[in-house]
């Protein structure tokens, strides 16, 4: 990690603060930046001097003063770090952190950031396991926040069990892998699909579906992130385009599978765009009107002639020469998601399968979460291996599977942060 990396270590209350000290010694060695919040309960367990002797740097405590917040401000503070660790995370602090609550200056500067959050949560085993701070934990990963343990072992309390914090050299390793992120696909290119795409009726009536394009221009931006050369082939949304990325906009499928032969070559194709299966044989050049299609049958409702589409994600796994070296595909489910994603794994004959559920009640389409399952392709030919991930942020998801995709392409590295 280089002189350049800037970090916000928040430590609550707990007795695994005193972990933090050395975490905060760990990180200077290594060049690291680090300014200090310290909670109120943070401060029972060690000193603000402590703390500013091992980071160099003032240990910051009190919202309301007027000398900090015109030096730094809790702003500037959460904002001028490039990752916020909070470490011990509290069951207190993990709470108002899923709550939106702001009551001291480490609330404060955690609902400011506009930066990646990790932590490091610290509590007795049945505060752990209590129901209010699952729900409040779900909620923290649906905002795309990462986390490290805790792990099981001895409490303070003199029980066993998980609650432990993690180890400071486990808690530097997740942080040296997010500095590390940014690098991890430089030098590889990558291709991805998003949104739906419109088959023409007629001039002004289309065949299309509810697909917003959210997940896909995030995957985009996750693999730009990561240092990839990204084509971003997008049908119709109100996405914007990613800042920095090449963004094709086109309509149909047969549109979209052209898009993506002209970006040939490339290291990796992910088709998220959730593409028309048919089209009308033959679109009308005028708007159709109501009155004639059905005069002279019955008024009976006009029907269409459909021809299938091209399957984008099966041409891409089918080539023989500018296969990528890895195919990623989406099947998006209303139910028995992961058997009919299985299937299409052997259909389409792309490497992954990155499957979700889209029934009206999972709120996917057009929402902002995503709970999806991974399954890779075994070399053995057997079932496929399927991971299945907790519910998330579509901003998470295409974070996560961009660090698979590096681990699987890109250079040699250790497993990413928990998320």
């Amino acid at each position: 990690m280089s002189d350049e990396k800037r970090l916000l270590l928040i430590i609550s209350g707990g007795i695994a603060a005193y972990k933090s000290l050395y975490l905060i010694r760990r990180l200077r060695e290594r060049g690291v930046r680090v300014r200090c919040i310290l909670t109120k309960g943070g401060a029972e367990f060690v000193t603000a001097l402590s703390v500013a002797t091992l980071a160099q740097e003032k240990a910051y405590t009190d919202l309301f003063s007027l000398t900090d917040e015109s030096e730094i401000g809790h702003i500037r503070l959460s904002r001028e770090a490039d990752l916020v660790v909070v470490a011990p995370a509290s069951a207190d602090i993990l709470a108002k952190m899923a709550n939106g609550i702001a009551d001291d200056l480490a609330t404060t500067a955690l609902l400011a950031t506009d930066k990646p959050v990790i932590i490091a949560p610290a509590m007795n085993t049945r505060m752990w396991q209590h129901p209010a701070t699952r729900r409040n934990l779900a909620r923290l990963e649906t905002d795309g926040v990462l986390r490290v343990g805790p792990v099981a072992g001895a409490l303070a309390e003199g029980e066993v069990g998980e609650g432990r914090m993690a180890e400071p050299d486990e808690i530097l390793a997740a942080i040296e892998r997010f500095f590390r992120g940014a690098q991890t696909l430089a030098g590889l290119t990558a291709l991805v699909t998003s949104g739906p795409t419109h088959e023409p009726i007629d001039p002004v009536r289309f065949i299309g579906n509810r697909s917003s394009g959210k997940q896909g221009h995030a995957i985009a931006a996750a693999c730009a992130r990561l240092g990839a050369g990204v084509t971003l082939v997008s049908g119709p949304t109100a996405e914007p385009d990613p800042e920095g990325i090449e963004t094709i906009h086109v309509e149909t499928a047969q549109e979209m599978l052209s898009a993506c032969l002209d970006a040939l070559p490339v290291d990796v194709a992910v088709c998220a765009a959730a593409v028309s299966d048919w089209r009308a044989a033959e679109p009308s050049p005028k708007k159709l009107k109501k009155a004639r299609a059905s005069r002279g049958a019955g008024n009976r409702p006009l029907a269409l002639d459909l021809v299938e589409n091209p399957d984008i994600l099966a041409t891409l796994s089918a080539r023989t020469a500018q296969r990528p070296r890895l195919v990623i595909g989406f099947a998006a489910e209303t139910e028995n998601v992961v058997e009919f994603a299985t299937e299409k794994l052997a259909a389409k004959g792309c490497d992954w399968i990155v499957a979700n559920d889209v029934s009206p009640e999972s709120g996917t389409f057009g929402g902002e979460t995503n709970t999806v399952h991974l399954l890779i392709k075994d070399g053995k030919a057997g079932a496929p291996l399927v991971e299945d991930w907790p519910p998330s942020a579509k901003s998470a998801v295409a974070s996560r599977l961009a660090e698979c995709i590096a681990r699987a392409v890109g250079p040699a590295s250790p497993e990413p942060a928990s998320s």
